[in-house]
């Protein structure tokens, strides 16, 4: 059975590393380096995107409308995780950062899949 394809991108490659650990039964491609995420994406060919806000050298909005203005990425599905948010200041409703949807950081790994596939059946 094929996996879907998420692609992870965060400078911090032990929270990159645990998600992959958490979502085993997606293919997950880790990108560290915000600046190679694009090419990343182009190559891996993801079914959605999750997307640090707070990178060195390019932020994920920036990022985000990137992925967006190309043609091969622009409808996969992205969601940001984030720090810059606490999941108390979140709340339960859904959250947007420039018209993208965001869990807070820490996140559960429920959660995480509930908003995984909650994106996927809508793209």
């Amino acid at each position: 059975m094929k996996k879907t394809r998420i692609l992870v991108i965060d400078d911090e490659p032990g929270f990159t590393r645990l998600l992959k650990l958490v979502l085993h039964h997606y293919e997950i491609r880790e990108e560290n380096d915000p600046s190679r995420a694009i090419e990343t994406a182009l190559s891996f060919r993801p079914e959605l995107i999750l997307m640090d806000v707070i990178m060195p050298g390019i932020d994920g909005g920036n990022l985000a409308a990137k992925c967006r203005a190309d043609a091969l990425l622009k409808n996969v599905p992205i969601v940001f995780l984030t720090a810059v948010v606490s999941p108390s200041e979140a709340g339960t409703t859904a959250r947007n950062i420039g018209g993208f949807p965001f869990l807070a950081k820490p996140v559960s790994p429920q959660a995480l899949e509930r908003c995984i596939e909650e994106h996927l059946r809508a793209a």
